[in-house]
């Protein structure tokens, strides 16, 4: 088995479905040229039948990308299925993303059918698909759901019809870590001819474990993971790519990797955000504005000591020009020395006692304190080392 991980990035159709954050078919292809240059190995470029907007976006971005597999999502329907070929003509490597719900719910509450009738539909759908030539993609909507072995059954199927990838999909966030890999390895342990499919994983984040799941995924046999640029997605969104891409750069020991330029990650995430209206929350892991940010004394006098006190990380690594130290009340007096410093300020001894003093007062009142708050207060000093 490879231990090399495709990145699948579906930020242009499940990452679009979230309320206000649409794109053009031309805002589409800048977004996804950025992908192609950020390493991502299959891009998910719309759901062809679901408006005539999709189905350009599929077209164009087929025209335009020239590394990745452009990817057509559908229903396992004929018409769906048409539709995304037609779409994908144009792409130099195409994919077709087809399936059905595998668990109870679904199949009782969503389709009122059966689980024979839903295993029948799953083989049809793989056979039809691939008599369009291009790859295929099987997901098994709410397999984090489904009875065990009714979705080993049903992935044995789909692959005896031809599907190239499984994709086995915690589509409403509800696994834990440790079942979800379970789950995973069951298949590869109990499935014939499992070997003969890429496993995929694509974790929903409702219980805030998208992350997580996606990486237990990864050690128990997955090989591509779903993810979408700033975990973007239906409700509270998907698996994030750079937190994927960026657990298995920092755990070499896990002994996976991906085609991911890390470096290029920052960048990208302020595009994804500026273009799909969608902000980064502050704390966000990797592309929040904290995430390099220290403003603990503690923290502050750790981190200027030597980097790795507290940053596992460096910011250069996924493209944030540096790290920064926020001046609050709850800095120390190396953190202000230090800013100080920079300014060209120099206190030693009492003075840096006294100028603290100062600045805890302003800090109590301002919250955080600005470089030109620290000008005043080194003007203000009576004594002043140059």
């Amino acid at each position: 088995m490879s231990n090399k991980i495709q990145i699948f990035d579906t930020t242009l159709r499940d990452g679009e479905q979230v309320p206000g954050c649409q794109l053009k078919t031309e805002e589409k292809i800048v977004i996804a040229r950025e992908l192609e240059a950020l390493g991502v190995d299959v891009i998910e470029a719309g759901f062809p039948i679901s408006s005539p907007g999709d189905f350009l976006s599929v077209v164009e971005l087929s025209k335009n990308l020239k590394e990745p597999v452009v990817c057509a999502l559908t229903r396992s329907k004929k018409e769906d299925i048409d539709v995304a070929a037609e779409a994908l003509n144009h792409a130099k490597r195409g994919r077709i993303h087809t399936g059905i719900g595998s668990s109870d719910v679904h199949i009782q509450h969503k389709f009122k059918s059966t689980r024979e009738q839903v295993l029948e539909q799953a083989a049809w759908a793989v056979s039809y698909a691939k008599t369009k030539g291009y790859e295929v993609e099987f997901y098994a909507e709410d397999a984090g759901r489904a009875d065990l072995e009714f979705l080993a059954k049903m992935i044995e199927a789909v692959i005896a019809a031809g599907a190239d990838v499984v994709n086995i999909p915690d589509t409403t966030g509800y696994c834990l870590p440790e079942l979800y890999g379970k789950r995973i390895k069951y298949l590869v342990e109990n499935v014939k001819d499992i070997d003969k499919a890429i496993i995929s994983v694509h974790c929903h984040n409702d219980l805030g474990m998208a992350t997580a799941n996606t990486v237990s995924g990864l050690i128990n046999g997955a090989r591509q993971a779903e993810v979408t640029m700033n975990g973007i997605g239906e409700r509270a969104g998907n698996t994030s790519l750079e937190e994927v891409a960026m657990i298995l750069e920092t755990h070499k020991d896990l002994g996976l990797s991906t085609n991911i330029k890390s470096d290029k990650i920052y960048a990208l995430s302020k595009l994804v955000s500026g273009m799909m209206r969608m902000p980064v929350q502050a704390n966000k892991a990797i592309v929040g504005a904290n995430a390099f940010a220290h403003s603990s004394g503690i923290h502050q006098d750790g981190f200027l000591k030597h980097a790795e006190n507290y940053e596992i990380i460096s910011p250069e690594t996924v493209g944030v020009p540096s790290s920064s130290i926020v001046l609050t009340a709850r800095s120390g007096r190396a953190a202000l020395k230090h800013r100080m410093d920079l300014l060209g300020y120099h206190f030693e001894g009492e003075d840096l006692n006294t100028v603290y003093e100062n600045f805890l007062m302003v800090a109590d009142e301002k919250k955080m304190v600005q470089d030109e708050d620290l000008v005043v207060l080194a003007a203000n000093m009576p004594v002043l080392e140059r």
